[in-house]
């Protein structure tokens, strides 16, 4: 479709650019996106550079690429673990798993908005029905992962996670037809099973199920079977594209808080979980703003492994 003549006042000023008046001394956050006949498109397929948190990586030499960005995963996601059991060590905030999960996916999108205001390529490469799609797997490993430990300690939820590779080699072979040899296979079984084994070696880290029914292991099971297919779509998606870390960010995360905010406003979740952390705020927001700033130090981190060496590599 063509742009007609009313394109051209003050608040148009690019085909495609939505610009959100931001103060009134006419400071603009811009999010630029695309029109149809400029096709989101498949044309750009070469990695460009790959920046985290304004640090371009691309001028390193790959190993020098693959130590920093694992000492970033390691680094805020320690923080991270340790702040989500935080969260619910606190008396009664087990049912809320979901409502957590929400003010995570919001403070995700303020920061990936943030991030996207700071860079100068401010357009959406990847399309609009792929970040549906990695929406809906973000919301599912997410919520089912802290909803999990309303059931299960965190080691046990540990000792399920060491088997993620196992079904990301199975989604990287549907999902981007990748072949893997007996070795890699081999080498995935060995160390899933050698991280679960450390893990029980532990004498002072007893795995709690709660069995009031196996309600834990289905939802952090269904919680790695999400696991598998969204760091496939990620891959393919940022390298079909070439889409940055903050726009994979901001738009899977604040697509994915509406789906959230349906799903909690639909089965009268929202009001309990609000009234609740009102009484506790520096224990839940509080927390949680630590929590969801770790997180996406560790995401951005994560995004930069899987769109230099795959997901298989990153999972690993």
């Amino acid at each position: 479709e063509k742009q007609t003549e009313d394109n051209s006042s003050p608040e148009c000023s690019e085909p495609g650019t939505m610009d959100l008046k931001f103060t009134s001394s006419r400071k603009y956050i811009s999010i630029s996106v695309p029109s149809k006949s400029q096709a989101m498109s498949p044309h750009i397929k070469s990695v460009d550079d790959v920046v985290v948190l304004g640090m371009n990586l691309s001028k390193f030499s790959k190993p020098t690429q693959f130590f920093i960005c694992v000492s970033g995963v390691f680094m805020f996601y320690l923080i991270y673990g340790y702040l989500q059991e935080l969260i619910f060590s606190v008396e009664g905030f087990k049912p809320f798993g979901w409502y957590l999960t929400l003010v995570q996916f919001g403070f995700y999108s303020i920061f990936g908005l943030i991030e996207l205001q700071l860079i100068q390529d401010k357009r959406r490469r990847i399309p609009g029905k792929t970040y549906m799609m990695i929406a809906f797997l973000t919301v599912g490993t997410m919520g089912l992962s802290n909803t999990s430990l309303g059931y299960l300690n965190y080691p046990t939820q540990v000792i399920f996670k060491c088997c993620k590779l196992i079904p990301v080699m199975i989604g990287g072979v549907f999902i981007q037809g990748k072949r893997y040899n007996i070795v890699d296979v081999s080498a995935a079984l060995c160390m899933s099973l050698g991280l679960i084994w450390f893990t029980l070696a532990d004498s002072t880290v007893a795995p709690n199920f709660n069995f009031t029914g196996p309600r834990g292991v289905v939802l952090i099971s269904l919680a790695l079977c999400a696991d598998a297919v969204i760091g496939n779509v990620q891959e393919k998606a940022m390298k079909l594209h070439n889409g940055s870390n903050s726009e994979m960010v901001l738009y899977s995360y604040s697509i994915g808080f509406v789906y959230i905010l349906f799903g909690l406003t639909c089965t009268s979740g929202l009001s309990p979980a609000v009234t609740f952390c009102s009484k506790h705020p520096v224990q839940t927001y509080g927390y949680a703003f630590l929590f969801s700033l770790t997180g996406y130090f560790g995401i951005s981190f994560v995004l930069a492994l899987i769109k230099i060496f795959g997901a298989l590599l990153a999972v690993t």
